[in-house]
């Protein structure tokens, strides 16, 4: 019997954190506004669009939806993507920390 390499596959897992912290490189960051987020809305697994799209794989398919601001680029793929209209790009000069 062929031994098999396993490691290669046509799917592949994104490596969070390979390029080092990202964050730092966008002028705008996703904000989600829970009350719209359909997640968390039904309190259950549903629609993830978000994490789905995201290149960057910060985006947690968690309830609620996280997204890792250490790592998002600000490209607003996720943003684009929800139907529900749940996530905005704000410019980080407006955020409040």
């Amino acid at each position: 019997m062929e031994k098999r390499d396993n490691s290669i596959s046509g799917m592949c897992d994104p490596a969070i954190g390979e390029a080092g912290r990202t964050g730092d490189w966008r002028d705008v960051r996703p904000v989600i506004d829970h009350t719209k987020c359909i997640p968390s809305v039904k309190n259950k697994p549903a629609c993830f669009l978000c994490w789905l799209y995201c290149p960057e794989g910060v985006v947690k398919g968690s309830i609620p939806v996280e997204i890792d601001l250490d790592y998002c680029k600000g490209c607003g793929i996720c943003a684009e993507e929800c139907p529900a209209k749940a996530i905005s790009m704000v410019r980080e000069d407006k955020i409040d920390e």
